[in-house]
């Protein structure tokens, strides 16, 4: 049954010039391109036709059962029988579906995938549509698993060890101080104590026959809903929903779907908690009410206006944040669901350590202050700005929308009931009701936010000698002495001076050269510098760039090296030209551009993107960021502040100390490669650094500035002629200097002992000299992901002894050309050395053996399929283009990644 919108009807944009108003009590309209219905035994379905990518269909089994409806015998079950659905169903025994799903490219983790939260269990399975077969074996598994696991008690001990260690990695300061803080914040209700991983103790001593209970109750088609958007026939795909979920029914005793509500409190609940290995101290504020359902235009409206209110409260922290003395290192406010049935407006804040108090004080004080005085216009015209190029953008992508971005709005609305109303009628409804929004109604809002009933305070941080936590009675008071404490109204300072005050003298474009095979465009400027264009119509609103010229820190001398290793982000913290760097960003309001310069250990350069409207502004900016960086000691120590707030604690985290012994051992301990810290923030010195940052945007000569996106290169020729080859150029051909970083040679062991859960983490690191050519980089690649292959199913699959091995790799040019593979996985601490030694038994298998052809086929299908999709992504084309040019190779490879394939043998 296929439901159009029928209640609210829209011209497809932009057609609508009158706006005129639709009526509020109107039910939110569905996105007329879905095909919806149900089935005769309650199972509810979702069909969009979607080309974008091509031959690609994202399949969801969305299940309305999650760790909420266990019992006390079923602690972490709900999660448990996710897993489950891996290992053995009615056509696929044992690991066959992983294995079969890989075989047409689908790789474990990167696609095929599941999630249980509190209240749902989502399946997730992208499949290629060029094969019928495929495509009908893709709906099979989908029926596999709503209704024909197999859950084999051999398979369910076999699973019990990878899910335990899966709850060991989580394990942490983090999860230990929220198991403490749950009960408070969901008190009287059962969220609070059925955290989805369960517990230990469940998971090693459930029995069988209780996990078979949950799936027998709670995984039945009246609460299920199959989506599918992609690449396929709508009727093909409903006539296999038909076939392969018909026949299911319900047992005859299911018992009903509860719905669980979080009890309301008229006194307010405070928990303060620490932990000796957290790291950051933070505050929470959560003002709690019943969830609201968001069916008609006024919920949507309600929407509108809450988003505009938390947009506004949030630039309001940010500014905050850019003062030296800000009493918090970040901070948000947030409208949204907490569960299910519970939305929460929240406050929050990362405070200094010690500034518990200052931080909730801060927070209630400009919630106070929006209270008393209300927003200004021109913050609203702003956050309205935003909004409604944010909804442009997204209209102008609405035929190149990704099946992947599409597919979960329609869990949402099974789930939870979230509006869908589709790109073109978003479009109308926010140009239509967005004018509307007054200034007063947002400010009425905001005073009715802050309430005295079922309001919730967090504290949490590390547990240290010095630097005590307050008092939940602390917190108390400072709520009760902000509460209707007089403050100042807000001032907003705006410049209104231009982005570039005058117009630079252009320079021009002195020689073009064209690659037909790949379609792009270089130019050599007469200052010196070399632009890449490449147009493409992957997406309709959106250009990418890379600029880079090499160098980097390593140019700078070993006693500067300390104060100017932030270089960057020291100086971009302060803004260009004439603003700052809050200025900047009002005065950006409605443009969609983002401009980020950067200097890494062998290259300087600036990254960012926008929309093809906007690429005036995005040049200007470049242009400043080259020649009017600006110096603001306020900016830079407001920085600083934030950044060792942030990191001061970093060393209780075991796996922060983890981390960086692999750091220094792997570079030798030199003095370059040490781990980034406070000590390291705080050696930053703005004069040095701005000197250091001068200098490396001061000769544009050697740079090579990459665009890929929605822009063809006649346009773009004048504002490159304008902005970019008018740049300073000094005629300098510079290199990276090798400052002497090098691997360690032969075997290399360190153990480090930190930390108070049973836990290990363990990397296997393996470097050595490569030929950085395109087919040995590929063939190292290759090695990787068999190699993930085989890890998986021998550490996972065979021991049960980790939760998810991760096999990377890397492969450097300079100073020499290197590589680097790391196996990386978690474990219980007895069991470390046997995972080593079983995966040092696979490299040797695969070194004298050779690898089965089925898996090579897993690798080469992975590759295959990998290559269809990426080839269309522009980001993927941007980091290629700047990877081969910097590399020296020749760029119309990049399009033979698949073929490339083929050869792995």
């Amino acid at each position: 049954m296929a439901i159009a919108a029928a209640a609210l009807t829209f011209a497809p944009a932009p057609a609508l010039l009158a706006q005129q108003q639709p009526a509020l009590t109107q039910e939110s309209p569905l996105d007329p391109a879905v095909r919806m219905g149900t089935l005769p035994n309650g199972l509810r379905y979702y069909i969009q036709p979607n080309r974008e990518p091509p031959n690609r269909v994202e399949l969801r089994l969305a299940v309305n059962a999650g760790s909420v409806l266990e019992d006390p015998k079923q602690l972490g079950l709900a999660h448990f029988i996710e897993h489950m659905a891996f290992n053995g169903t009615r056509n696929f025994a044992k690991n066959e579906l992983v294995n079969y799903l890989q075989g047409v490219g689908v790789q474990f983790g990167a696609h095929l995938n599941a999630y249980t939260s509190f209240d749902e269990t989502v399946y997730i399975l992208p499949i290629p549509t060029d094969s019928a077969r495929v495509v009908e074996r893709g709906f099979q598994i989908l029926a596999d698993w709503a209704g024909g696991q197999m859950l084999t008690d051999e398979e369910i001990e076999r699973e019990r060890g990878v899910v335990i260690e899966e709850w060991r990695r989580g394990r942490g300061a983090g999860m230990r101080m929220a198991l403490k803080q749950f009960p408070v914040e969901f008190a009287g209700s059962a969220y609070a104590e059925r955290l989805p991983i369960g517990t230990r103790e469940s998971l090693q001593g459930f029995s069988a026959a209780d996990l078979r209970r949950f799936y027998r109750d709670w995984y039945r088609p009246d609460l299920m809903a199959v989506v599918v958007v992609g690449d396929i026939d709508p009727a093909r795909a409903e006539a296999l929903i038909r076939e392969k979920f018909g026949s299911m029914a319900a047992p005859r005793s299911a018992p009903p779907r509860p719905v669980i509500q979080v009890p309301a409190h008229a006194a307010p609940r405070f928990s303060v908690v620490s932990d000796p290995e957290a790291t950051n101290t933070s505050v929470q504020v959560s003002l709690q009410h019943p969830a609201r359902p968001t069916r008609t235009v006024a919920d949507f409206r309600r929407g509108v206006v809450e988003g505009l209110h938390d947009a506004m409260l949030n630039a309001r922290f940010d500014e905050i944040t850019r003062s030296p003395d800000a009493p918090f290192v970040a901070a948000f406010a947030n409208q949204g669901r907490s569960v299910r049935t519970l939305e929460s407006y929240t406050l929050y804040a990362v405070a200094k350590e010690n500034g518990v108090q200052p931080a909730l004080t801060s927070l209630l004080t400009e919630a106070e202050r929006v209270s008393q005085h209300g927003f200004t216009a021109s913050e609203l015209e702003r956050a309205k700005a935003e909004l409604l190029r944010r909804v442009e953008r997204a209209y102008a992508e609405r035929e190149k929308m990704r099946s992947g971005q599409i597919v979960d709005r329609y869990v949402a609305h099974f789930l939870q009931g979230e509006p869908v109303p589709g790109p073109a009628a978003s479009y109308e409804m926010h140009r239509a009701l967005v004018p509307g929004v007054t200034l007063e109604e947002v400010n009425r809002l905001a005073r009715e936010l802050i309430t005295d009933q079922n309001r919730v305070i967090l504290a949490n941080g590390p547990e240290k000698a010095g630097a005590p936590l307050p008092t939940e009675q602390a917190l108390a008071a400072t709520f009760a002495q902000v509460r209707g404490k007089t403050v100042a109204a807000y001032v907003d300072n705006v410049s209104t001076t231009p982005l570039l005050a005058n117009a630079p003298r252009a320079g021009r474009v002195v020689s073009e050269r064209r690659m037909d095979a790949i379609g792009t465009t270089e130019w050599r400027l007469s200052n010196g510098a070399r632009v890449i264009v490449k147009p493409t119509e992957f997406k309709a609103d959106e250009v990418l760039f890379r600029a880079y010229s090499p160098g980097g820190t390593s140019l700078a001398s070993d006693a500067d090296f300390p104060a100017v290793s932030m270089a960057s982000a020291t100086v971009s913290a302060g803004g260009v030209g004439s603003m700052n760097r809050v200025q900047l960003q009002k005065a950006l309001a409605g443009k969609a551009v983002q401009v980020n310069p950067f200097i890494s250990g062998t290259e300087e350069g600036i990254g960012g993107g926008g929309s093809p409207r906007d690429l005036e502004t995005l040049f200007q900016l470049i242009h400043l960021h080259f020649t009017a960086p600006r110096a603001d000691a306020e900016a830079a120590a407001a920085f600083k502040n934030k950044m060792t707030g942030l990191l001061r604690n970093r060393d209780a985290n075991p796996e922060s100390a983890f981390q960086d012994t692999v750091q220094v051992t792997m570079a030798q301990g030199h003095a370059r490669a040490r781990p980034f810290n406070a000590a390291t923030v705080e050696a930053q010195d703005l004069a040095r650094s701005l000197a250091f940052y001068r200098d490396r945007f001061s000769d544009a000569g050697d740079f090579t500035f990459v665009f890929v996106g929605s822009v063809r290169p006649d346009s773009l020729k004048p504002l490159v002629e304008k902005y970019l080859a008018s740049l300073p150029s000094a005629g300098r051909r510079e290199s990276s200097r090798d400052t002497g970083i090098r691997p360690p040679r032969g075997v290399v062991r360190k153990m480090v002992r930190r930390g108070t859960e049973p836990k290990s983490m363990t990397r296997l690191a393996f470097t050595g000299a490569i030929g950085v050519r395109p087919e040995e980089v590929h063939g190292l690649r290759s090695l990787s992901e068999l190699l993930q292959i085989r890890l998986t199913e021998a550490l996972r699959e065979r021991l049960g002894g980790t939760y998810s091995p991760n096999v990377n790799w890397s492969v450097s040019r300079l100073p020499v050309e290197a590589y680097t593979l790391n196996v990386n996985f978690s474990s219980a601490p007895d069991r470390a050395d046997e995972l080593v030694r079983a995966t040092f038994a696979e490299i040797e298998k695969i070194k004298n053996e050779g690898a089965p052809e089925a898996d090579l086929n897993k690798v080469r299908e992975a590759q295959r399929r990998n290559a269809e999709t990426n080839l269309r992504l522009n980001q993927y084309w941007l980091n290629n283009l700047v990877s081969y040019d910097t590399r020296g190779w020749n760029p119309a490879v990049i399009p033979t990644e698949a073929a490339l394939a083929e050869r792995v043998t």
